[in-house]
């Protein structure tokens, strides 16, 4: 595995655990207007990636299709969205500022509902960052290595506030220890790098599918930012936060995978 490959990997991971390290840094929980700016930051970012990272390189695969060169796309992102329904139909979670858990019903501690809530929404990030890579090294053309370090950069810097609003509220809320708040927030971003190897190895024996696992990848994220992200953004007072957060992922993600890709 390449230096390239490897730091890729390990970005979106870095991100969430500098996030978390913040409880060391910080009291109390983040302002309300502040994680609204967040929540709609990394929204943004995530619908960029998914656009110029994700669903337009799958259209730039399948060319060869003409006419049809979005069918791909079209199937993996809807598959991304019905796998992502699936998911949180079934996996026991609890969102931030939330008393009532979706999912299967089960005596989880309201701590590990919180942490699997964030795995949820990292599981399409790592599989994001693992089929662009995937694509890199299978020599694709339309994926350079800039451009898939945009991505894991992207994500990164989206992954760094995820990392402060899991563990700030865990420390205060709970009354846990810095540390022990830490290695929660932390570990809420361990499946990025673990999901994106499997995604590497998979991808390396259906290397056709290619067009539709970045388009999967893509539904998932999409599904992420508007069940969850854009209306946690958008509920109560100053909601405009949130459209700004947003606009300024977004332009980042869009100039960061142009100007590096």
């Amino acid at each position: 595995m390449t230096a390239n490959v490897l730091a890729g990997l390990l970005l979106p991971f870095a991100g969430t655990t500098l996030g978390a390290a913040c409880v060391f840094f910080l009291k109390n929980e983040l302002k309300a207007g502040l994680q609204k700016s967040l929540l709609g930051f990394a929204s943004g970012v995530m619908v960029a990636a998914s656009v110029w990272s994700l669903l337009i390189p799958a259209m730039e695969m399948s060319e060869k299709m003409g006419r049809l060169a979005f069918l791909p796309a079209l199937i993996g992102l809807l598959f991304g969205f019905g796998f992502l329904l699936l998911m949180d139909t079934l996996i026991p979670h609890l969102h931030l500022d939330s008393e009532k858990a979706e999912g299967i019903s089960c005596g989880l501690p309201k701590t590990m509902k919180l942490l699997l809530a964030v795995t949820l929404h990292n599981i399409p990030e790592g599989m994001a960052v693992g089929v662009v890579f995937a694509g890199m090294l299978s020599g694709q053309t339309q994926i350079t290595v800039a451009g898939a370090l945009a991505l894991s950069l992207g994500i990164a810097i989206q992954n760094f506030p995820e990392g402060a609003v899991i563990s700030l509220p865990l420390r205060s809320s709970d009354n846990m220890s810095r540390m022990r708040a830490f290695v929660y927030g932390m570990l809420s971003g361990i499946v990025e790098p673990i999901g994106a190897v499997i995604t590497i190895l998979l991808s390396q024996f259906v290397t056709p599918l290619l067009p539709y696992l970045l388009a999967f990848a893509a539904g998932a994220m999409l599904y992420v930012v508007v069940e969850e992200l854009i209306p946690e953004a958008s509920v109560g007072d100053h909601s405009n936060l949130g459209t700004i957060g947003f606009a300024a992922g977004f332009a980042l993600m869009m100039v960061l995978d142009v100007a590096l890709g």
